[in-house]
């Protein structure tokens, strides 16, 4: 099934001059690493073609690559495809409709948006997805490109912990290794350095999350606090990744003033247990059952999910 729908992209692809790729807002290492590879790819094999990658950049993730500004007029003109967002809304820089649209995309499905949609939750992450492309077409990869898609399969794997990694997650990068000669040793340092003010900030959102009776723990930031620790609001959302495992806590979550995103609230939430996607598509979000985002337009909204996550918790301990 998906040798065919990865032989049907690259049709696609071939027919246009003109390419843009995005991905969801508030981007992850797996947003940005199956974006840009996928345009590195397809700037080699197909070297006349114009291909953009779009979105605000995430200064934390500068180092998987730089983003590309693009106007009305040529998005009109282009085929548009989407990694790793399974909702409209999420999808960060697009402002007019396309020739045409591909997603790509390993969340749940919560709507259909594009004339073409590949998704399989089976996944560990849409960069595996870019992975079984290239090597399911004629698609050229290259050291560089086998960087950003192992970044993005580590990072949204947790290193292989999380439960959604497969032995077929271990046979493609295992290819990817394989056919590109990457040298993966030396990824970890770029993926995992940080800057103190970085670890402060974490030291700053341990010591201030509100944790309530039924296990969910949450804290609202809003823009004075990211620049006390000069950090910005994707920083901060990918946080969320570094509280599993405290005996406490079964659910927790950041909300995020994005003063890059008309100052909405960028919502990370992830879980141990309880399901938790169900009630974040509720409030215009999406995700894995237990690892979801949202945006919403002011904390009083997210006070109405922090309510609702909290009441999942509650259920999830009575049952």
């Amino acid at each position: 099934m998906n040798k065919s729908i990865c032989k049907k992209i690259y049709k696609i692809i071939k027919k246009y001059d003109s390419i843009i790729i995005a991905r969801h807002v508030g981007p992850d290492p797996d947003a940005l690493g199956s974006q840009l590879a996928l345009k590195k790819t397809i700037q080699e094999t197909f070297p006349n073609k114009k291909v953009y990658a779009i979105g605000c950049p995430a200064s934390r993730f500068r180092y998987i690559g730089s983003l590309d500004s693009v106007d009305e007029e040529t998005i009109k003109k282009s085929l548009l495809i989407v990694t790793d967002t399974p909702n409209e809304k999420r999808v960060d820089g697009i402002t007019t409709k396309p020739l045409y649209s591909i997603k790509i995309d390993h969340h749940p499905f919560v709507e259909k948006y594009c004339d073409v949609e590949w998704i399989d939750e089976t996944s560990c992450s849409a960069s595996q997805m870019i992975i079984e492309l290239i090597l399911n077409t004629k698609l050229k990869l290259t050291e560089n490109i086998a960087k950003k898609l192992y970044i993005g399969v580590v990072a949204d794997t947790n290193r292989f912990l999380f439960s959604y990694t497969s032995s077929k997650t271990f046979y493609l990068v295992s290819k990817l290794i394989d056919k590109s000669g990457l040298d993966f040793t030396n990824i970890y340092e770029e993926l995992y350095l940080r800057p103190l003010k970085e670890i402060k900030f974490e030291g700053f959102i341990s010591n201030n999350m509100t944790i309530t009776k039924n296990g969910f723990a949450y804290l609202k930031i809003t823009e004075e606090m990211l620049n006390e620790y000069e950090v910005d609001a994707a920083t901060a959302g990918n946080m969320v990744n570094n509280f599993n495992f405290i005996n406490e806590i079964i659910v927790w979550a950041v909300f995020t003033v994005d003063k890059n995103n008309n100052n909405t609230i960028r919502g990370s939430i992830r879980s141990r247990g309880p399901i938790i996607n169900e009630i974040v598509a509720q409030f215009g979000g999406g995700g894995h059952a237990l690892a979801s985002g949202t945006r919403l337009d002011n904390f009083e909204e997210a006070d109405k999910l922090i309510e609702a996550l909290d009441k999942i918790c509650e259920t999830y301990n009575h049952n």
